[in-house]
């Protein structure tokens, strides 16, 4: 067959398709170049995303160590905040800090705010009774918790002592 067609057209044919050939290798590089940038683009968003996660809990651990945020309320919040970490900086927080974990998995279905105040006084003085319980049995374990979010964090602040610790 080739030999029937003049010299001419199979030479076009080869520049059409050598033309063709070096705009799918441009087109690839391109690709190649923007995954690379979305990549990058994302493992920074992460990165951001996680800087902003990680001061809210050294604010929220340094609060609590210090006695300005009670025991609950610091279970709460660092599981709800540490649940949001993405990639290395992700936590399995049941097995990393159980006690944390245990004293959020009393409180956590408790009525908080308004609700709480919706609720009978006695079954407000029981969730309180099991509450304090739980805090107090719990107290040394999420002391040494918070430690090491702290350190786990690489927090740049640390804990001021009071006289009491």
């Amino acid at each position: 067959m080739l030999e029937t067609l003049p010299l001419g057209v199979v030479a076009l044919g080869g520049v059409i398709v050598l033309g063709l050939a070096s705009y799918a290798g441009w087109l690839l590089s391109k690709l190649r170049r923007q995954t690379r940038f979305q990549a990058a683009q994302q493992k920074a968003a992460i990165t951001q995303r996680n800087n902003k996660i990680i001061e809210s809990v050294d604010v929220i651990a340094m609060a609590t160590l210090q006695d300005q945020c009670d025991l609950s309320e610091a279970a709460i919040r660092l599981f709800m905040i540490m649940d949001h970490l993405q990639g290395e900086k992700r936590v399995d927080y049941p097995t990393r800090f159980p006690a944390l974990y245990e004293l959020y998995d009393v409180v956590k279905d408790m009525p908080r705010g308004d609700a709480r105040k919706a609720i009978p006084k006695k079954e407000r003085m029981r969730h309180d009774l099991e509450r304090m319980k739980t805090e107090t049995r719990l107290q040394d374990a999420i002391k040494i918790e918070l430690e090491e979010i702290l350190a786990f964090t690489g927090a740049k602040m640390t804990p001021i002592r009071t006289l009491a610790s």
